[in-house]
């Protein structure tokens, strides 16, 4: 099982809006490492940590499991859509995405500024300066110590 850190603006799609809905499609991802992550590494299985970013506090607010395999992402074919691009096309699909479903939601976000205080996390892809992935592996170290960080605050 691989573990990954997935990160959306919570005004855009937060934590909320997936333990509502239960499963969502994780789209617009435009960014040839994050495709690649999703195309060549992600599993169905796989858990992910739900990060609001842009937010006051930004972290980690729950977590989620990849329940597909990556897919050509529908919005970049829709003109309409925010994600549009005019150089993809349905014989040769530049971008992808892959489903998600709640497992959990924090009862309180383990901000950045906590998770960079954590010795253990001083590596982790989200705590580097100018990392700006939306999309990140975590090892299975770190995702083990922020399980144990938020066990207290974890409401199921």
């Amino acid at each position: 099982m691989n573990y990954w850190l997935m990160k959306s603006e919570p005004e855009v799609y937060s934590i909320h809006d997936l333990e509502k809905d239960q499963a969502a499609m994780w789209e617009g991802c435009r960014n040839y490492q994050v495709r690649n992550f999703m195309r060549d590494q992600m599993k169905i299985g796989d858990q992910a940590f739900f990060y609001h970013s842009n937010a006051n506090p930004s972290g980690i607010s729950g977590i989620m499991q990849i329940v597909s395999e990556a897919y050509p992402d529908p919005t970049q074919f829709q003109e309409d859509s925010e994600y549009y691009d005019n150089k993809s096309s349905l014989d040769h699909p530049k971008w992808l995405v892959v489903d998600v479903k709640h497992v959990s939601t924090f009862q309180q976000i383990l901000s950045l500024k906590y998770l960079k205080s954590i010795d253990n996390l001083k590596d982790m892809q989200v705590n580097r300066k100018g990392q700006r992935l939306s999309i990140t592996p975590v090892t299975t170290d770190e995702w083990n110590t922020i399980l144990k960080l938020s066990s207290h605050i974890t409401n199921n």
